[in-house]
């Protein structure tokens, strides 16, 4: 009997190690991924606008892929940052354990 508490409770943690480990707070547009942490940024697009001296951002998160909340919209970071000719469009990527993950649209323009 005893054993067989053993080999279930051993079952159990790998299992729930496995979900941690591979994220339910995913980052699905990253570049790249780290099972541990993230933290990553990355290009997401240009016009022919020059790229400016303004910057503006903005965010959304998700905690265990349970509760997502936020705006990162390049609408929104371009109000944040008094934008109205967006150069390019950026991604910042942070995330640890697939427990939190947080998307940022950064825009840069005039």
């Amino acid at each position: 009997m005893m054993k067989k508490l053993v080999c279930l409770t051993t079952a159990t943690a790998a299992v729930a190690a496995i979900v941690v480990l591979t994220g339910c707070a995913g980052l699905s547009q990253s570049p790249v991924n780290g099972g541990l942490y993230t933290g990553v940024q990355g290009h997401s697009n240009a016009t022919s606008n020059p790229i400016g001296t303004k910057r503006g951002e903005s965010c959304a998160m998700s905690i265990l892929g349970i509760i997502a909340i936020g705006d990162a919209s390049a609408t929104t970071a371009a109000q944040a940052g008094g934008i109205t000719k967006i150069g390019v469009v950026d991604t910042d990527m942070f995330g640890v354990l697939g427990l939190y993950a947080k998307h940022c649209t950064v825009v840069k323009g005039e």
